[in-house]
């Protein structure tokens, strides 16, 4: 939380002097976002909207934001970028996986207009890519799940069948096995981004199958809502959400873009701004490890922290062999760790994980 406080003031002390020196706009640079749910979500699109917030505090009259929420990701995302970039706007951030065709066709009719699209991997000169390192928070919860279940049995949340969340599923389940080598994963696919109530069923779904620690790759709170009811464990997932669980909550992986969000409007209003592909982590800040519960024991939380500590270090990656995948074939050789092309297009679950990715 230091960083993100300390690169927002700094963010807001350098937009001040730029300003007083005097406007490079004669008009407020347009800045839009375009959301796959709610900003109420305390999620996904939640921490999104803190981003878009942070701009405007660093930047005050110097831009002017504006956002659409609950855009399907397909034909109608095109439809509302199209719109964005006709309206004025000359930065669009773009924040799920699924808009990346509608980004990039977009891009194409407005190459004065640039584009920021998050977890995707499709670029243009006038498209950006960014994404956070989710898998490294996994690894850390992961930890702490199979040192605090009692009945060895994990429940997954997936939403969609991306490399993004198998990576999540396997980097969990590897640090989860690490220290319970009798650990189950009980995975359930609801493809969806954001649909409480689906969110919700699967979580009482998880809880009948003997789960008693659940985590999650969508988007609301649902399941956290759920696990505090039924008294097992549960961790936020984008944001803490542990007012929606207080005795349930664990932890929580926190999704910090505004960083990033001030220094690519930064960039824009300075005519600094370039194609780029950005992938950070815990060490950069933009994923962040939510306050350790009071349940969990202190060596388990110090173990946790170790984790967290070596992957900022640079002295650990989560994806470190021996690892083979599900089928048995070996992957990765003792101390061998994973590149960053095989992790962006992973679709295949490591060894020990039990049933099928849908297709």
């Amino acid at each position: 939380m230091k960083f993100r406080n300390w690169l927002t003031a700094a963010s807001a002390v350098c937009a001040y002097v730029a300003l007083a020196a005097g406007p490079l706009h004669s008009d407020p640079l347009k800045v839009g976002f375009i959301y796959v749910g709610p900003t109420g979500d305390f999620g996904w699109t939640y921490e999104h909207d803190q981003g878009r917030l942070a701009v405007e505090e660093a930047y005050g009259d110097a831009v002017q934001t504006s956002y659409v929420e609950s855009v399907p990701e397909g034909a109608d995302a095109e439809r509302v970028l199209t719109q964005m970039a006709l309206s004025g706007h000359k930065l669009i951030f773009t924040t799920s996986f699924g808009y990346m065709d509608p980004t990039i066709n977009v891009a194409a009719k407005f190459p004065d207009v640039r584009f920021e699209h998050a977890t995707g991997y499709k670029r243009a000169d006038n498209v950006s890519t960014y994404s956070a390192r989710f898998y490294e928070g996994r690894a850390v919860i992961g930890h702490i799940a199979g040192r605090m279940t009692k009945t060895n049995k994990i429940g997954y949340i997936a939403s969609y069948p991306i490399p993004e969340v198998i990576r999540g599923i396997n980097s969990a389940y590897i640090h989860a096995r690490k220290v319970n080598p009798d650990v189950e994963f009980k995975i359930v696919w609801v493809f969806t981004w954001f649909d409480p109530a689906k969110e919700a069923d699967a979580a009482s779904t998880l809880i009948e199958q003997g789960v008693d620690v659940i985590m999650q790759h969508t988007d609301s709170p649902a399941a956290m809502t759920i696990a505090e009811e039924k008294g097992i464990h549960a961790f936020g997932q984008a944001s803490d959400m542990k007012q929606f669980g207080p005795n349930a909550r664990l932890s929580s992986i926190i999704d910090n873009w505004a960083p990033y969000y001030v220094a690519r409007t930064g960039a824009m209003m300075d005519g600094t701004w370039e194609s780029v592909d950005t992938w950070h982590g815990i060490n950069e800040g933009m994923v962040e490890i939510g306050e350790f519960s009071d349940q969990i024991p202190a060596e388990v939380q110090t173990e946790a922290q170790a984790i967290s500590d070596a992957i900022v270090a640079g002295n650990y990656h989560p994806f470190t062999g021996p690892l083979n995948k599900q089928d048995g074939s070996a992957w990765l050789s003792e101390g061998e760790t994973a590149d960053d092309g095989v992790m962006l297009g992973m679709n295949f679950y490591v060894e020990g994980i039990e049933g099928s990715i849908p297709q």
